[in-house]
């Protein structure tokens, strides 16, 4: 209840100064991010075993430069960059809508099994239909609704605790892998290539499968920006909710829908990237606190940034070998999770 009256008491504030939205720290903390976001994507096209200065790439923008620099910007690292953002922002912005519709803030597409179904999904598609790239995304998100669908359902009927919900994601993206892994022994020649898609990284990214996936993904997040007064509600529980005249069941399944869409989206041409659904929503709350206007958009400059600069260290730190980014995220993310697990729990041995 003392959530509750807060965020209440913050809406309404709002509502009372709605005028100026961005205003003070946030407006700060906005311009902040911004300035990070562009940083990291020319660090991303500028730095590699080729470094490309601001000179060759504003050369190359004049229609001019060498055409070997021009080769590497153009198809390599501009590609590459924009798929770290699309699924940095992607990824962030699902967490955050499972985390509100589960009421969980240790819930997290990696987590709970989301990106398991997801890559699930398109492991059986590679093996079935080996030359159809174009489905990949939709049997990305068919596998991360099918994971989402399952867990939310076993909450509901079992009314899991938080930390048992937790598990029992945990065990359902054992389960999941492990049936990606039965069907990656028994592939063929074409399945023996996901190995590094099951890692996560962005070192061979398909501009074909890029651009439908981050179609996929500008839908679904402005979407959810324009349903973030709903998501707002929804969270704040069933009962409230229901008594504010919300149909509290098909708002649950709508951002659901949504959240597999942008994980899968995200998986397909990304990998199995792990815990930036969990980084970016709980850095996002620390810079501008828990209401979903602010929330969203913020979580998906941060996570965009974090896969950014991840990726950056990924491919430069141990050059000239290069590793996938999805191990960098996580030695990042693993600390992180344990930390906010124990803090739960440190605060419900409070309460």
């Amino acid at each position: 209840m003392t959530r509750i009256r807060q965020r209440a008491a913050g809406t309404a504030g709002d509502q009372a100064g709605s005028g100026n939205i961005f205003s003070g720290k946030r407006r700060q903390i906005l311009f902040c991010l911004l300035l990070l976001f562009f940083f990291s994507w020319f660090l991303c096209l500028a730095v590699g075993s080729v470094a490309v200065s601001f000179a060759d790439m504003a050369e190359i923008i004049m229609g001019e430069g060498k055409e070997s620099y021009k080769n590497i910007l153009l198809h390599i690292r501009l590609p590459r960059t924009a798929a770290c953002a699309l699924a940095g922002g992607g990824l962030a912005v699902a967490g955050v809508v499972i985390q509100n519709v589960l009421q969980n803030p240790l819930a997290g597409p990696n987590i709970i099994g989301v990106n398991a179904g997801a890559g699930f999904g398109v492991v059986l598609c590679t093996y079935l239909f080996p030359l159809s790239y174009q489905w990949i995304p939709g049997a990305a998100f068919g596998g991360a609704l099918c994971a989402m669908v399952f867990i939310y359902v076993l909450a509901k009927k079992t009314g899991a605790s938080k930390t048992t919900l937790v598990l029992a994601g945990v065990s359902v993206n054992s389960l999941l892998n492990a049936a990606s892994d039965m069907v990656h022994t028994f592939g063929n020649d074409t399945i023996t290539s996901t190995y590094s898609f099951r890692l996560g990284g962005f070192s061979s990214v398909s501009v074909s499968v890029l651009v439908p996936a981050g179609i996929l993904i500008g839908t679904a997040l402005c979407l959810i920006f324009l349903l973030s007064n709903e998501l707002e509600i929804l969270s704040l529980g069933e009962q409230v909710a229901s008594s504010l005249g919300m149909n509290t069941g098909f708002f649950r399944f709508l951002f659901l829908v949504l959240a597999a869409v942008l994980s899968g989206a995200s998986v397909s041409f990304a990998g199995l990237l792990g815990f930036v659904g969990l980084i970016a929503p709980h850095m996002a709350r620390r810079m501008v606190g828990e209401e979903c206007r602010y929330l969203l958009p913020f979580s998906a400059l941060f996570g965009a940034c974090f896969v950014m600069l991840c990726d950056l260290g990924a491919r430069t730190l141990w050059s000239p070998y290069e590793i996938p980014t999805g191990i960098i995220l996580s030695f990042v993310g693993a600390p992180f999770f344990l930390s906010l697990l124990f803090r739960q729990r440190r605060r419900r041995s409070h309460d």
